[in-house]
């Protein structure tokens, strides 16, 4: 077969590949995407944060119409029809896809479908490709992503046992299932099952979900869940695993001993891994760290000249992540002088999400940094109890003397969307005085932004909070 010969190869098609690509292109070099999909998107859009997040949809409107009777509203219980529920998920993802293979067709971005391993810093061989064995090129840009992480434990060659990918399939909804992971895609897989009809368990082996984040953002989503969970078990370890017909036993190991529980589906959900393993790096002068991450500096540059990374496989961990960090690299390869320092928002698309941004409180704590912190209760957001969704919080994190805003964090319904505005603060190095001065409109869940840096100045009237 013949050689394919671009400037730029990238190796993987998801968020960071396809806007490095598409970036690149742009700006006049001629690119060339290998994945072993013959869709672009990767695991984002076709196994994870988009079929995900329409799965979600579909939960929030169960939650909503069941809890709706409080308010005078009685809906009968919904009826699920998982083959229809599928075909939206995957709709949804047909349609982002066609919409990606479109923009790489406008942009002549050559797509080839197959496995790419590097022979050398400038040819790559490919492998289940119909069309090319193998490409060589002037640069390489590796956004090849993550996985889900597997420990031997839970290798006991059952389908009961799931991941994030197959848990997403949906096959069908059992009636009771393990959560093996706090984190936030077990509790947003977790909170979809439960809504559809399961009866969920949640373990974590820390003291609270969500670890590293900011504990009075967790509060209102841990007392939520365990009303829509059948039990969240804390500081609680799998033990063993054992697969029958049509359970699966585990033993777990909490704060009050060994016990055994049996669930008809588990869900794996203890992390991610970088795909750097078959990448034939050793054939290139790439540096990869102990943990399997490629190691790339803030220009996206790794230890080879001619190969850049970007995205999970550097450590990223989101998709908004890669998509700028991939915007870099082809910028940088084509002469201009710029990094990624970039502020990074973090969503957990629960119900509610949490969202925040900027230095935590707890890491501010855990590096000994002197902050002040404003909070405003969604208890006085006269949307948010129009919502009947009071017990959300937004908080500030500032800089004293200075005032400048360092952080911000979100709990409540829309988290993801109000982060926005936080982030951008935050980019702009704003102090509260910009924010209390941004006219909010009223009512809506907005406004306990500008609130809570009025709250900081002493100046709202919608709670008494003066100034000390």
């Amino acid at each position: 077969m013949p050689t394919n010969r671009p400037q730029l190869l990238v190796i993987g098609g998801g968020p960071g590949g396809y806007a490095a690509a598409f970036r690149a292109a742009d700006l006049g070099t001629e690119v060339t995407i290998v994945d072993d999909d013959d869709r672009l998107g990767g695991t984002c859009l076709i196994r994870g944060c988009i079929p995900s997040k329409a799965l979600l949809h579909l939960a929030a409107i169960i939650s909503e119409t069941r809890e709706a009777e409080s308010h005078g509203l009685k809906f009968a219980a919904p009826e699920i029809d998982l083959d229809s529920i599928r075909a939206f998920k995957d709709g949804v993802v047909d349609k982002l896809t066609g919409g990606l293979a479109g923009l790489a067709r406008q942009r002549h971005v050559t797509h080839i479908k197959g496995r790419a391993s590097f022979g050398s810093s400038r040819r790559a061989i490919i492998t289940g490709s119909s069309e090319f064995d193998s490409v060589e090129f002037d640069h390489a840009i590796i956004a090849t992503g993550s996985r889900p992480a597997s420990i031997p434990l839970f290798d006991v060659g059952s389908d009961r046992v799931l991941n994030s990918t197959t848990a997403l399939a949906l096959k069908d909804v059992p009636k009771s299932m393990l959560v093996v992971g706090g984190g936030y895609i077990g509790l947003e897989l977790g909170l979809v099952y439960a809504e559809l009809g399961s009866k969920v368990t949640v373990v974590e082996m820390t003291e609270g979900l969500l670890p590293g984040a900011d504990r009075d953002l967790v509060t209102p989503l841990q007392k939520r869940l365990s009303r829509i969970f059948q039990d969240i078990h804390l500081n609680t370890a799998v033990r063993k695993v054992e697969a029958g017909i049509d359970e699966v036993t585990v033993t777990l190991d909490g704060d009050s001993g060994l016990f055994e529980q049996s669930y008809q589906k588990i869900l794996v959900s203890i992390g991610r891994r970088p795909n750097s393993e078959t990448l034939g790096l050793e054939n290139t002068g790439v540096v990869v760290d102990e943990r399997g991450f490629i190691e790339a500096d803030h220009q996206q540059r790794t230890a080879d000249e001619r190969i850049f990374a970007i995205g999970d496989v550097i450590g990223g961990g989101l998709a908004h992540t890669a998509t700028h960090q991939g915007k870099i690299a082809a910028e940088v390869l084509s002469g201009a002088d710029t990094a990624f320092d970039k502020v990074v928002p973090a969503v957990v698309f629960t119900n509610p999400e949490v969202a925040w941004v900027g230095l935590t409180e707890t890491q501010a704590k855990a590096e000994g940094k002197r902050v002040e912190i404003a909070k405003f209760p969604w208890a006085a957001s006269g949307r948010a109890m129009t919502l009947g969704r009071s017990d959300g919080l937004t908080k500030l994190i500032v800089e004293p003397v200075s005032n400048r805003i360092l952080g911000v964090g979100i709990v409540g319904p829309g988290a993801g969307e109000l982060i926005a505005e936080g982030t951008l603060a935050i980019e702009m190095a704003a102090v509260v005085e910009d924010l209390s001065a941004t006219i909010h409109p009223h009512p809506t869940l907005s406004e306990s932004v500008g609130i809570s840096a009025e709250i900081f100045e002493g100046t709202a009237t919608d709670l008494f909070t003066p100034k000390q």
